[in-house]
């Protein structure tokens, strides 16, 4: 008798807690607020506010521009980035099915059909453009982003979730360089057109429809930033970005209505950068991203960030980093012509911290004159 009735309760507490072990698709925008971040960045745990000094300055802290070193126009730059999810989901099946599968992976109905045979993965992809001049003190471009997730959980009644956000638009940015360089300003601005959809379908078995309306809205986006580096010993330096220094929303708003705003967020650096040999560099650096905790559902040690990169004759570099609570790490090579980086990073997919990794792989790949 006792176990008839048991039998019931149990059924209902399981009911309440297998829910538990899901989460909501979103965008890790606590911890990686640039609009194209670089692999660079985070090869080194996305650490990289007080070393920036390449054109990715413009997101990360527009100060960085008075350390460029040499002037450049790359119309050529391009940031390919997939998951293990996705890597595992796209290239599964016999080798006849692999192309289709590999191409499915880009489409929201595809990656769909894919996580209906891999419940419990993430599927994630980022791809961005982003063909610019840049020289010390100044820079300029066009910024193109499109990134892609989703994920169908464990249990037939579970929902398809998605997110999906394009981004495109004009920049350019300055920077003032004072008392030989020791204090840096800068800002940068972008006409920002975004198209976002974040939601769930209940019926994870149907087809997505393509033609959905998105949010969509425009605003000019300004990110302000500084640097004190003291001129002693390991060049000590600290540093500041301010995202949507303005505090503006998006207007024009089309479709479902104007996307959400962009939050205000202040992210602090500090770094050491000790000579160890003549050609070697070593560039130790400390981030807290968001310090004001205008993220309030992130917890506060997925903000905190180390990076390390080994400097070799300005040419090669080998990165290592923790962010969002996991390692990352990578290796690059850069000349005046050609910037190319592998790096692969972890986002924490859950709600805690350290509660489900997501672990992702980059190429970035620039080259010009």
């Amino acid at each position: 008798m006792i176990r008839d009735k048991a039998t019931p309760i149990f059924a209902l507490l399981l009911t309440l807690l297998i829910p538990l072990k899901g989460f909501s698709i979103t965008f890790e925008d606590a911890v990686f607020p640039e609009l194209a971040p670089s692999g660079r960045a985070l090869a080194m745990g996305n650490a990289y506010v007080a070393k920036v000094d390449d054109s990715s300055a413009v997101f990360y802290n527009p100060a960085g521009l008075g350390s460029v070193r040499h002037k450049h126009l790359h119309l050529s730059n391009f940031h390919f980035e997939m998951n293990k999810g996705w890597m595992k989901m796209g290239t599964s099946g016999s080798i006849g099915n692999a192309g289709s599968n590999f191409s499915k992976g880009f489409d929201l109905d595809g990656a769909r059909q894919l996580l209906l045979e891999n419940r419990g993965r993430v599927s994630h992809s980022r791809f961005h453009a982003l063909p610019n001049f840049t020289s010390r003190f100044f820079s300029a471009g066009y910024l193109y982003s499109k990134v892609t997730r989703a994920t169908i959980n464990f249990g037939t009644s579970s929902p398809f979730e998605f997110a999906d956000r394009t981004d495109h638009g004009p920049y350019g940015a300055l920077n003032l360089s004072l008392f030989g360089g020791i204090i840096k300003t800068g800002a940068s601005v972008i006409f920002l057109n975004r198209k976002e959809l974040v939601g769930t379908q209940t019926d994870a078995t149907a087809t997505f429809e393509k033609n959905q309306e998105y949010n969509k809205g425009n605003m000019l986006m300004i990110t302000a930033g500084s640097k004190v580096t003291l001129p002693i010993a390991f060049l000590p330096t600290f540093a500041a970005t301010l995202h949507n220094a303005s505090d503006q929303g998006f207007s024009g708003g089309s479709g479902l209505g104007a996307p959400d705003p962009i939050k205000q967020t202040l992210d602090l650096g500090f770094s050491l950068t000790p000579q160890i040999g003549k050609f070697l560099r070593l560039h130790l650096e400390a981030n807290y991203k968001d310090i004001g905790n205008k993220f309030k559902d992130v917890d506060a040690s997925r903000k905190i960030l180390l990076g390390m990169e080994f400097d070799i004759a300005r040419t090669f570099f080998f990165r290592f980093g923790y962010g969002d609570g996991f390692g990352s790490g990578g290796v690059g090579l850069k000349t005046k012509a050609l910037e190319f980086d592998l790096t692969t990073y972890a986002v924490d997919a859950g709600p805690g911290f350290r509660d489900k990794e997501d672990r992702r792989f980059s190429l970035t790949l620039s080259s010009g004159f």
